[in-house]
């Protein structure tokens, strides 16, 4: 085994070691300061929506308040909204015309990702992958269990699903931990399956937790968000926008980022360095720790032309930075169906103060296009979604 690196650990606030940062102390190697730094709960009081930083001409306003910790959002062929809560285990269908006006359609424990398709609703926990028929009125018909023996989730039991434009159903089934050797080849992959639930297979691996993924609509093409490891310190390792290609793998747990190798593993019946040749390398990075969460693509007509085929991506926050990154919603922009650049799109959730130096009052979750063309935004912290709009 390659010689570990030591990590020195300045915690902003009280927070035990974890066993990945002891395993990687070695005096006379490189040295790693990782902070701690958690930003302190604040209301979305009016005025502080008020504060918040949009592109000129674009409108954000609370839509529906009250709901928990809503987390992935889909739009259904009649603009109604489901929203998952995976703390209540709830499914709950909200009226696009007036956010007050809502039911919960499901109670399932730990349901997370949501996909519509063929009239029915597709719904995901931790191991099991269920659909039902969307009646007339918005509630569910009897559902059917299409999945049961997904794997088992560790660090990241949020799982998603979507359905691509070759009608299969994709699902994001994150890594067992921050970095290690997975026992189930399933883990930290993206897969794909009939939607009957058959004909399972591995779309692409060496995904940590791409919670967020979507087509292009000009090109059809994949991407997707994944999120980097922690306890490498504030500047490691990225947060990777991937093209995401049959039969590739990205990197993790032996690549990070654009090539950051990990000396602590030996890749087994391998090297490091023939791991890293098979690996892709992110098409765009972004900060440190912030968090990738729910990604779409714009295809609506109400924002100006040139927003068209960009995508958007939130970004929940981090813990282990200092400064925190991240509570913002970001825009990639795309030219010719290319990925260019990545911007704010959304800020002002994270400011300063509170005992830690920092705080919030959104962690953004949550993300779809609504029938009108405008944006729904969720946020899991004060259980509020807003509606960005541009009104032209």
């Amino acid at each position: 085994m390659h010689p570990a690196r030591r990590l020195v650990l300045c915690l902003a606030l009280m927070a035990p070691v974890p066993a990945f940062a002891q395993a990687l102390q070695n005096p006379g190697t490189a040295t790693v300061t990782a902070h701690v730094v958690k930003a302190a709960p604040l209301a979305a009081t009016p005025e502080r929506i008020a504060a918040l930083k949009l592109p000129p001409g674009f409108r954000i306003e609370a839509f529906a308040t009250g709901l928990g910790a809503p987390r992935v959002i889909v739009v259904a062929p009649d603009g109604a909204l489901y929203v998952s809560d995976r703390d209540a285990g709830t499914v709950t269908r909200i009226d696009p015309a007036d956010g007050t006006k809502r039911r919960v359609v499901l109670e399932k424990a730990d349901v997370h990702g949501l996909a519509i398709h063929d009239g029915r609703l597709f719904f995901v926990t931790v191991k099991q992958i269920f659909s039902a028929p969307l009646k007339p009125d918005g509630s569910l018909g009897p559902e059917t269990a299409l999945v049961s023996d997904l794997p088992d989730a560790g660090q990241h039991p949020n799982r998603t699903i979507r359905f691509g434009p070759d009608g299969w159903l994709y699902a994001s089934l994150g890594s067992t931990c921050n970095e290690c050797e997975e026992r189930n080849p399933e883990n930290a992959t993206l897969v794909r399956m009939r939607p009957d639930g058959t004909g399972r297979e591995t779309v692409a691996s060496g995904l940590r937790n791409t919670i967020g993924f979507d087509w292009q609509p000009r090109t059809g093409t994949l991407y997707g968000w994944d999120d980097g490891v922690d306890w490498l310190g504030d500047d490691a390792t990225p947060e990777e926008f991937n093209r995401i290609e049959p039969g590739k793998k990205y990197g993790w747990p032996y690549i990070f980022g654009d090539g950051i190798k990990n000396l602590y593993r030996e890749v087994p019946k391998s090297s490091l360095e023939q791991w890293d040749r098979d690996s892709a390398r992110p098409v765009l990075t972004w900060t440190a720790h912030a968090s990738s969460m729910q990604f779409v693509f714009y295809d609506g007509a109400q924002f100006p032309a040139d927003y068209k085929g960009d995508g958007f991506v939130t970004m929940h926050g981090s813990w282990n930075r200092k400064p925190p990154s991240g509570y913002e919603v970001l825009r990639v922009r795309f030219e010719n169906g290319a990925p260019k650049s990545i911007e704010p799109f959304v800020s002002g959730f994270l400011t300063e103060g509170g005992p830690s130096g920092w705080q919030r009052f959104a962690r953004p979750f949550g993300l779809a296009v609504a029938g009108d063309g405008s944006l729904y935004l969720g946020d899991d912290q004060n259980g509020v979604i807003y509606r960005i709009s541009h009104p032209g």
